[in-house]
Formats: C-alpha cells, structure tokens, sequence
C-alpha cells in the first residue's frame, strides 16, 4: 500500500507548482481570442503532476492554449481562483447504455464531474439487438421508461445516441454475453463451428462500427457458459484493432484468483489489453485472497501482459438478486427459471443451492442482501428491505423469501450485496495499477429511478474517492487521485484528446474545491448530489455551472478510430 500523504502535503498540493510558471510564463497577448477562459485556477492536469496556477483559454470544444491570458482575449471569463480544474472524470466502468436514452441530461454522472463513460462492460451491451435476443430485446429493453429500442446494431445504436444529444460523452464495448445469446440464446453448449464464425463476424462488425471492445460478464448468463477459447478468438479480433478487453471476472467469492488468472490468460494468448472490471474479493472467508489477486496482476504486468484494472470506493457491490441460483436453473432466462421455480423438487434444489453460495459469502448472511429495485409495483414496499426483514413480513424463511421474490417478479430484481472489507477497498485503490470505475449509470432523482434505492456509486463515486480517501485518508495525493479518473482510463479505453488538460485537448473540465468536494449519496438515501463541485464544461460547454445543470447537452458520441 503507498505512503499516507500527511494533511500539510496535501494542502500544499495547490502552490508547489506555481512556481513551475511563475518561473517562465506564457503570455498570451495575440490573436485570436478564446471564447472562454478559466482564470486564476489551480491546474491538476491529469498526469500525476502537481498542480500549479494558470489560465486556460478555450476554442470551440478544445483547449487552445495554458498560461496567462490577457483580459482582451477572453470572450467571456470565469475566475476559478481557489478552485482546481481537472479533466473531467472518465468513467470505465459505467451501465448507462440504456438509462442514459432516459436521462440525457446524465444528471447523476455530471454532477460528480463524470464528463464521458464507457458502456457496454460485464458482457452486456445495447448493441447489437439481432437473432434469437432480439424479440425480447425490444419488448423490455427501456420499456418501463417508455423508450423503443428500435436499432439493429452498433452503428444504429451510436446513431440513436447522436439524436438524443447526451449531456456527457458515451463511448461502448461490444458484450460478449450480447453476441453469444444473439447467436444461440441463453443455452449453456459449445458453440459449432458455424456459430463460432457468426460471433466472430459480430465482433468484426462491431468494431468496425465504433466499438472500443469488449466486455465479459463470466458470472452471468451466458457468459458463465462460454469456455476460455471461445473469449480468447473473439479477443483476438479485438486485439487487432487495439481495443480493449473487460472483464466481470467468472468468480468474485472463494475462486476468485483462478478468475483473475484466467483474465490475464486471456490476455496472453490473445494479445489484448486488458482490464479486470470492479477488482474485489466478497466474503469474509474470501477476503485474504485480495492481496494475492493484486499480486497476480503486478506479477502479469511485469511479465509483459497488458493488464490493468478498475474499482470502485464501497464495500458493497449491486446485482441481479438471480444471480445466487446455480448456472443450471439460470439456462434459458427468466422464463425458464420462473418455470423451474414453479417446480418443487427443482425450487428445492435452487434453494439449496443459492443458500450454499450466500454462505460463501457470510453464514447466515441474508441480511447483507438489500433490495434495491424490482420490476412490478406489487412488492415495491420491500425496496430497501434486507432478506431478513422480507422473510419476516412473508413469515417464512429467508431462502423461501428469496426464491419467492424471484418468482414473483419474474427474477427482475435487484440487491445490494455488502460483502467487502474496508482494508481490501483500500489496497486495491491504492494501487498504481487500479483507476477508479463506477460500476454504476446514468440516472436522476425523476421518473421511474427515483422509485429505486441504487447503489450510490451512481451519484458519488467520483467524490467519495477525493473526500474519504484522499483528503481525509490520505491514502495518495490529490494528483494521484485525478490521474486514476483521467489519464489512466483515457489511455486504457484509447481517447488520445481526452483525459489531459493540455492544449489541443478536447475541453472536458471539471472545476471543484480539494477541501470542500464531499459526496452526498448514501445507502439510504443514494439519490443525493455531491457538493464542492461548481462547475463541469463538457466539449468546451458548460454543463454544471454554479452548482446547477444548465440544461445543455453537449456531450460527443465516441466511435473507435
């Protein structure tokens, strides 16, 4: 774990460097003019570097130059004296694919200065919507926000996201889970060897359309289906395009380092990048595994496989609550497990089953199982109930209560699962090798989301990382802090003009207090802002400005190459 920065340190963070352009400033006294310039603020320009203060003046939605800046040269000014500027968050690690069709305004990214997410992570992605997914796939994709999903593939989807005008920048991964099920459903087989090339062709094709690469959610259906070889020949194709390879690893409980090994696996024989999504051990019983797994990716690192990987601030993750029944009762989706259910040696089984996996976890851990969306109005009361208090309303016990829930909602539900150590969340963000990832998407406190009690990573994982662990913790600095939300995913994902404050970059900033940014969103109460952060321009455009969403939505859709 690196060195605690000592409060004077960090404090000092914001005048170390002012010596740095005091020593030999630019000045800017020529045309042309900016139209905007941020004046008086204290720089973290996203490389680990330290701060130091400066103007930055702004062109359309690029950076056009860094220095002082004469006051005949701005259009407009906004001093942002006693404030820091960096690039604005790019989050890794978002599931906003479909939410942010809803929620354009990506009211819950860009309050926390989140200013461009890459989607399409733990196998699943919007894109594409063909072959046997498809039917399903625009019957209930959105459909309790009232939005048709109406594209085939990739390029449609990116187009769909073109006319939405989004406030914050999307770039996507291809889902592995996505293509598999397109081509032979939720079935647990190896693939023919005609069905392999249709997978393979969907990768190309979606690649060439845009995609940044792809993502495997190994715990789910149907990637926990897919063997090894399977991932390595699709990865192969993305590797070519220097894309990226993302994965939910196959186990986070009391097999997680043969995952962790298999991910870099992956890498190695594929030859692509690789990123573990959301690196935690769950469980008590697990939890010692956690230094070794970060061992295993130093070690691969430094060994010459391309791997990094992402976390977020919490020791709490959030799921779908089907995920405790066994890979077997979950083949063929939720209608088919709602018919095992309705089965009463086969429910048996499942309960049995499901219980043995929560006991992995914690013994008698249900109360560490908070609900935290579901899909009918008909148990909407037991939203931000835990299994325990479920299982006393219904009288009956918390394994019954589970497997009931399920049927009930036709396994539309969603937990919180809190199954991870404080110390373990400590020694993977302190990492070189982790930047932060939200796990979380787009959403506001309005419509169908404010009926929901999400994890608050949605809203506040980005400044809890600065107000618990770096100004508070002082686990690292404060540019350490804004390199592991900037630089680092902008070189992993492949946005060479985002991710620094440089001049030529595109003009993505978010403007904050190092001693007053606090996160607000709390478990019991996820939908809350955080403070501290008065300002996010997006492309150059305000977005966030005094503390208030302008209503503009200026945000880019990414496409690779």
């Amino acid at each position: 774990m690196s060195e605690k920065v000592s409060r004077r340190d960090f404090l000092m963070e914001s005048t170390k460097a002012m010596a740095v352009l005091s020593v030999s400033p630019l000045k800017i006294d020529a045309s042309p003019s900016f139209d905007l310039v941020l004046r008086n603020g204290t720089i973290i320009d996203g490389t680990g570097s330290p701060g130091a203060i400066a103007d930055i003046g702004i062109s359309g939605d690029r950076i056009a130059a860094i220095g002082s800046i004469a006051a005949e040269q701005a259009r407009r000014a906004v001093d942002v004296r006693g404030l820091h500027v960096a690039p604005g968050f790019i989050d890794i690690h978002s599931h906003s694919d479909g939410s942010i069709l809803a929620y354009p305004g990506a009211e819950s990214r860009v309050y926390q200065g989140v200013t461009t997410e890459l989607t399409g992570n733990c196998g699943s992605s919007a894109a594409p919507i063909s072959g046997l997914r498809a039917a399903e796939a625009r019957n209930t994709w959105l459909a309790d926000e009232g939005i048709k999903a109406d594209w085939d593939d990739v390029a449609s989807y990116l187009e769909t996201l073109d006319r939405s005008k989004t406030a914050i920048n999307q770039a996507l991964l291809l889902g592995q889970g996505t293509l598999r099920e397109s081509a032979i459903g939720m079935v647990d087989r190896v693939l023919s060897t005609d069905e392999m090339k249709q997978i393979l062709h969907s990768t190309e094709e979606g690649m060439d359309q845009g995609a940044y690469g792809l993502s495997t959610g190994l715990e789910y259906t149907p990637g926990t289906y897919t063997p090894i070889e399977e991932i390595v020949e699709m990865s192969r194709i993305v590797a070519r395009y220097g894309g990226l390879y993302a994965s939910h690893t196959r186990n986070e409980v009391d097999r997680h380092l043969e995952a962790v090994h298999e991910a870099i696996e992956i890498g190695k024989r594929a030859g692509v990048r690789v990123e573990v999504s959301h690196l935690k051990v769950c469980g008590s019983r697990n939890w010692h595994m956690q230094r070794s797994s970060i061992a295993l990716i130093e070690a691969a690192r430094a060994s010459g496989v391309d791997v990094l990987a992402d976390a977020y601030p919490y020791t709490a993750y959030s799921t779908g609550l089907d995920l405790f029944l066994p890979a077997w009762a979950r083949e063929g989706g939720s209608p088919a497990i709602v018919e095992r259910l309705r089965d009463a040696k086969l429910r048996a089984q499942m309960r049995m089953e499901a219980e043995s996996y929560i006991l992995k976890l914690e013994p008698g851990g249900y109360d560490l199982i908070v609900i935290s969306d579901l899909r009918s109005e008909r148990n909407r009361a037991l939203v931000g109930k835990n299994m325990i208090e479920i299982a006393g309303i219904w009288k009956i016990e918390p394994a019954e209560a589970l497997m009931r829930l399920l049927e009930e909602e036709e396994t539309g539900v969603s937990y919180i699962g809190h199954a991870m150590s404080p110390e373990n969340v400590e020694m993977v963000l302190t990492s070189p090798l982790v930047m932060i990832g939200s796990d979380g998407s787009t959403m506001a406190p309005t419509g169908r989301a404010a009926q929901t009690r999400p994890h608050p990573r949605s809203y506040g994982c980005y400044p809890r990382v600065l107000t618990l662990y770096c100004r508070e913790r002082r686990l690292f600095d404060l540019p350490t802090a804004i390199r592991k939300m900037t630089s680092m995913p902008a070189d992993q994902i492949g946005l060479a003009d985002r991710g620094r404050i440089a001049a030529g970059k595109k003009a993505d900033l978010v403007i904050f207090s190092a001693e007053g940014v606090r996160d607000g969103a709390t478990f019991d109460d996820p939908h809350r802002y955080p403070t501290g952060i008065p300002h996010v321009l997006v492309n150059g455009v305000f977005v966030i400005e005094n503390g208030v969403h302008t209503g503009a939505r200026p945000g880019h859709v990414l496409r690779r190459g």
